[in-house]
């Protein structure tokens, strides 16, 4: 049990970003396309996180060309480089998957000043 507690531990991130619940967020994430290496840009409201440690998740979502898009992302992985936080949302909920019911200005999360 010691190897595997010492392998991710190897591979826990020193510096986590500190993601809450309703923030809106810019996650720059590394793509491969063949032999090239790029970075895309994928900027969303967190509705989401699970777990801790090695296997701990966010998931984003935006509206896309008129269709709500999530993706989700380990926080602990190597493809995502950085995750910007533009906004820090007022939520009283630990999940905001209400979110996907909801439309236009009615799928806002209120800023916390």
């Amino acid at each position: 049990m010691d190897m595997i507690q010492a392998f991710t531990k190897e591979q826990l991130k020193t510096e986590v970003p500190v993601i809450n619940i309703g923030d809106t967020v810019r996650v720059h994430n590394k793509i491969k396309e063949g032999t090239r290496e790029r970075i895309q840009m994928f900027e969303g409201t967190v509705i989401a996180r699970k777990n801790g440690g090695i296997s701990e998740t966010f998931t984003v979502r935006r509206i896309a060309y008129g269709v709500g898009v999530e993706k989700t992302f380990p926080i602990h992985s190597p493809n995502v480089v950085k995750v910007d936080i533009l906004r820090s949302g007022k939520v009283r909920r630990g999940k905001l998957y209400y979110l996907r019911d909801r439309v236009g200005k009615a799928a806002k999360v209120k800023e916390n000043i």
